[in-house]
């Protein structure tokens, strides 16, 4: 099965080109789309270095305009043409080296969707207490409210059999993403299946840009919406 890498980027000029060679060393992609969600800080000026490094597998779309997370996903989602796709942040916090892990329940046919958890054994750096508290009141609330398990529905890393992803609608625009497609992934039979990965989570000062309490508040209030609309 062939996988597309969808890579959102906004500002992320001092890691971008090393993810991107980290994702090519895997071997594992057949196409990665970066979507570059209006950069300021110069980013632009390293794609054609970037698609340049695979010239065959590497397209970047760009919107002139600032979207959000979710928005710029939407359009990769849109774009992607492989068996299977998987998120990948721009940052250097998450390991492609775990896409082996992660794809296999697909692979294997034993799932549609696959979250890689921060919290099922795997590596981890520590993360701020906020951001934790946080991430396991949402994923709490999630399982509640959806009848599930979760251990980390905030998770960067979720993959999808690409005509699961592409039948369900979306309207995020920022980190609301997650909660959305969490819920209609469920709301819908798809049973999430989860396996540890690893996570070095970068500093404030590093560029790490979700702030727990004004996200924390959307990712709740979309998870009880969605629980009652579509």
């Amino acid at each position: 099965m062939e996988l597309t890498v969808l890579m959102p980027v906004y500002n992320e000029r001092e890691t971008i080109e090393e993810v991107v060679g980290w994702v090519l060393k895997t071997g594992r992609a057949s196409e990665l789309i970066i979507i570059d969600d209006g950069s300021t800080d110069g980013t632009r000026d390293l794609y054609p270095q970037i698609e340049a490094m695979a010239p065959d597998m590497i397209r970047v779309i760009l919107h002139e305009k600032n979207k959000g997370k979710g928005g710029a996903l939407r359009t990769g989602i849109e774009a992607a043409t492989k068996d299977i796709l998987i998120i990948q942040d721009a940052d250097l916090e998450y390991d492609p080296r775990d896409y082996a892990q992660v794809l296999q329940p697909i692979e294997e046919g034993k799932a549609d969707v696959v979250y890689g958890s921060r919290f099922r054994g795997g590596p981890t750096k520590t993360m701020f207490f906020l951001n934790m508290i946080g991430n396991k009141f949402l994923t709490l609330m999630t399982n509640i409210l959806y009848n599930t398990i979760l251990t980390d529905m905030e998770t960067c890393y979720k993959a999808f059999r690409t005509e699961v992803i592409k039948d369900i609608p979306l309207r995020a625009r920022g980190f609301d993403f997650e909660p959305e497609i969490t819920a209609k992934v469920l709301k819908r039979g798809h049973r999430i299946y989860e396996v540890p990965i690893s996570y070095n989570g970068r500093e404030y000062e590093e560029g790490k840009k979700i702030r727990p309490w004004r996200d924390g508040s959307i990712a709740l209030w979309c998870l009880i919406k969605y629980r009652f609309v579509d």
